[in-house]
């Protein structure tokens, strides 16, 4: 049985698990509490970070090699596009995401409002809530602005551009910190990612002490 070793609310096991579940390859998850690593742990991946994915008898960590190895190995249904500039727009909105998004949205607010509890580390830094309330905006501005030139993130097909960025935006959205009502286009976007059946596992995630909204788990939201 392949094996995902992940935490539930993190943005870059979601990812795997959106690729995971698209291929429809079936998966063993497994909760790693990784900010209390164990020596089978870093055994695993010596950099002390999920996603981990045991496939095959191989053992892969690292969100995108991951996704990228799973796309190669079983490419149906497609989440890469065969053409060099499309396939390089993918790359660059999932680092976009996973890189500068993590950096000033996901690590602002999810982090600061969940982990931050989880992990006992203290209180929410209320400098950098608000600094991620104010940059999710304009993030959300960019997701509507390549929304109104193509039908997907990337182009005209979904790929792991899409599930890169649902990824992050579900995670906040388990503590409603996105405004859905910024741009009609992004909510339409999110619905339709939101409905497929590879996203169901994500919407019975539940964190203790951490109950998800009501709309979360509901595709009409």
């Amino acid at each position: 049985m392949n094996r995902l070793y992940h935490f539930a609310l993190s943005p870059f096991c979601r990812k795997v698990r959106l690729t995971l579940a698209e291929k429809r390859i079936e998966v063993e998850l497994v909760e790693e509490r990784y900010w209390e690593p164990s020596q089978e742990f870093l055994r695993r991946n010596p950099a002390g970070k999920v996603p981990i994915l045991r496939m095959d008898g191989r053992v892969l960590s690292e969100s995108q090699a991951i996704c990228e190895f799973i796309e190669e190995t079983n490419p149906n249904p497609q989440l890469m596009p065969r053409d060099p500039d499309t396939r390089y727009e993918v790359r660059r909105l999932c680092a976009w995401f996973d890189d500068k998004f993590h950096e000033e949205v996901t690590s602002k607010l999810l982090y600061e409002r969940v982990n931050k509890k989880v992990m006992k580390l203290g209180y929410p830094d209320s400098k950098n809530v608000k600094a991620g309330a104010q940059a999710i905006k304009y993030h959300l501005d960019y997701l509507a602005w390549l929304l109104d030139q193509r039908r997907w993130l990337a182009g005209d097909q979904m790929t792991l551009a899409d599930f890169a960025a649902a990824a992050h935006l579900s995670c906040l959205d388990y503590i409603s910190d996105v405004d859905w009502n910024r741009s009609a286009t992004v909510k339409d976007w999110y619905a339709k990612i939101k409905s497929r059946p590879s996203f169901r596992t994500l919407l019975v995630d539940q964190v203790p002490g951490f109950p998800p909204p009501r709309h979360y788990a509901d595709l009409d939201f």
